[in-house]
């Protein structure tokens, strides 16, 4: 099996680790003395599995394990240190896939952030033109119920037939004010013509 094949088999298997255990190996790489063809040799040093164990990365992964043996050519029945290069490359495909994995999961909160958003502005469009219509509603309301409502004999009329019913209208509204008939109060002179005051009337 060639080298770049050994790697693409070591990324794939990165890939399908759990993302917390990926950022927890990543740490154990960094800190811990890594080891090849064991889980630990007794001195401190253990496998890249052990040490995400060890920081919380808590997934059985023996894929992980067997890749990573493979990869590094490990001896039967024996362990080594890691050699620097293999550090090295685990190190980088631990990175990279680990930036991959953020920058989807950013792109799904992005999203929802946005469907989130745009859901927001529709409910406040709604609630505006609820608010509207109902402020419309009470100015109605109110100006149906207003006593300085004019009166509808003082409207603006379209018809003959409105005109009659105004003016019986206005007939009653005097009535009722005392401004004819038995009910009339005082003539205030003051408010007479001078010709009649003479007894001089004009002709129609």
């Amino acid at each position: 099996m060639s080298r770049n094949t050994l790697i693409q088999d070591l990324r794939h298997t990165i890939d399908c680790m759990p993302l917390h255990t990926r950022v927890a190996m990543l740490q154990g790489v960094r800190e811990d003395t890594i080891i090849v063809g064991a889980y630990t040799d007794g001195d401190g040093g253990v496998c890249p599995m052990l040490s995400a164990h060890r920081r919380g990365g808590r997934t059985t992964f023996i894929q992980f394990a067997r890749t990573w043996d493979r990869f590094t050519k490990a001896p039967k029945g024996k362990s080594r240190p890691a050699k620097e290069r293999e550090l090295q490359i685990l190190t980088r495909h631990l990175e990279a896939s680990i930036e991959a994995e953020s920058e989807l999961i950013t792109a799904s909160e992005m999203g929802s952030a946005i469907a989130e958003h745009r859901a927001l502005v529709e409910r406040r469009q709604v609630e505006e033109q609820a608010s509207a219509k109902r402020a419309r509603r009470r100015e109605r309301t109110a100006v149906a119920a207003s006593p300085n409502r004019i009166p509808s004999w003082m409207r603006p009329m379209g018809s003959i037939e409105e005109y009659e019913r105004a003016m019986e209208e206005v007939g009653r509204q005097k009535v009722r004010l005392g401004l004819v008939g038995d009910t009339a109060g005082p003539v205030d002179e003051q408010a007479v013509p001078a010709q009649e005051r003479r007894g001089t009337f004009i002709a129609g």
